[in-house]
């Protein structure tokens, strides 16, 4: 028999929930029959899996030592790569992403922004090998591998729920610097319509419906132009895959680096004269709303990520 007593992290989930996650390899079947049968019990009373945990709660596990291991099966996977944190609290972290790091793993044996979240609060002594396999840090927002700047992380089950929260419902701002082709010299909000092609990965701006396609809104204000190029801060109001790369485009702004959205000849220009190899957008600066709560110390606060040193040179190259 083995005892869970059920931690911060664990609590405000279903019971069933946490012994999916606990005993990862037992089918579903087997464990809502072992609670049937009692053989799973919640604060020594039968429980059918749809009870809301509390910390503290007691669930104890009638099996031998070797069924639990059997069904339980922790992947720890410590990698030596750093991360650079803007912020950590109790709750979250706030990472600033390097240029070709992937947000979250694409193959199996990709080394992610999560592993090297997960290694460095396992290092920190901030995790323990036995709470993975109940909860697994993660983040709560995605950047595309070559896009760096500000990633939203959550260190606890409350940090990673309110955040999910927040992005789902847009109340965090969110801003970018990108340098485009092209001059731009007032500041607007461009509507339109995207569509993503699963088989490329791409996606289509349009100006009207199309089926499958989602509304998009992207608001950019010009900071500095040479009749050539100019640096924009751009504000999502909506987020999808690739919005700002391809809405840009859409208007005949490309972001200079992007192979995939961009014009070509200029990335090969800048390519040549300055070794880039990456669009050039960097997700800069987040603000929180008024918060309650576990999370109620970000109420109203903003953040800001250095952008790249490359970023840096070429702005002062060009402007």
């Amino acid at each position: 028999m083995q005892s869970i007593i059920v931690s911060k992290n664990e609590a405000n989930q279903r019971l069933d929930k946490l012994l999916a996650k606990y005993l990862n390899k037992a089918p579903k079947s087997f464990l809502y029959k072992m609670l049937r049968k009692k053989n799973i019990t919640l604060n020594g009373k039968k429980a059918d899996g749809s009870e809301k945990l509390e910390e503290q709660d007691e669930i104890k596990l009638f099996f031998s030592d070797d069924t639990i291991a059997k069904f339980s099966e922790v992947s720890v996977e410590e990698v030596e790569e750093g991360i650079q944190i803007i912020y950590e609290d109790e709750n979250i972290l706030l990472i600033n992403k390097e240029v070709g790091m992937l947000s979250q793993k694409a193959e199996k044996d990709d080394v992610s922004l999560v592993e090297c979240i997960i290694s460095y609060l396992l290092k920190s002594n901030q995790l323990t090998k036995e709470e993975l396999r109940s909860f697994k840090p993660s983040i709560c927002n995605r950047l595309d591998r070559n896009t760096s700047g500000l990633v939203v992380a959550g260190k606890t089950l409350i940090g990673l729920q309110t955040m999910a929260e927040l992005f789902k419902e847009r109340t965090i701002d969110k801003y970018y610097h990108c340098i485009v082709k092209g001059t731009i010299e007032q500041s607007q909000r461009i509507n339109g319509f995207l569509y993503k092609d699963e088989k490329t990965n791409k996606v289509s701006i349009t100006d009207r419906i199309v089926k499958g396609a989602d509304p998009i809104a992207t608001e950019y204000v010009p900071l500095k132009t040479n009749g050539a190029y100019t640096l924009l801060q751009v504000k999502l109001i909506t987020g999808k895959t690739h919005q700002i790369r391809a809405h840009l485009q859409s208007i005949g702004h490309p972001i200079i680096g992007d192979y995939k959205y961009g014009n070509r000849n200029v990335n090969e220009q800048m390519k040549k004269q300055f070794s880039l190899e990456n669009q050039l957008l960097h997700a800069y600066r987040i603000h929180f709303p008024q918060l309650e709560g576990a999370c109620s110390n970000l109420s109203d606060k903003e953040f800001v990520a250095e952008r790249p040193a490359l970023f840096e040179r070429i702005v002062k190259e060009l402007f």
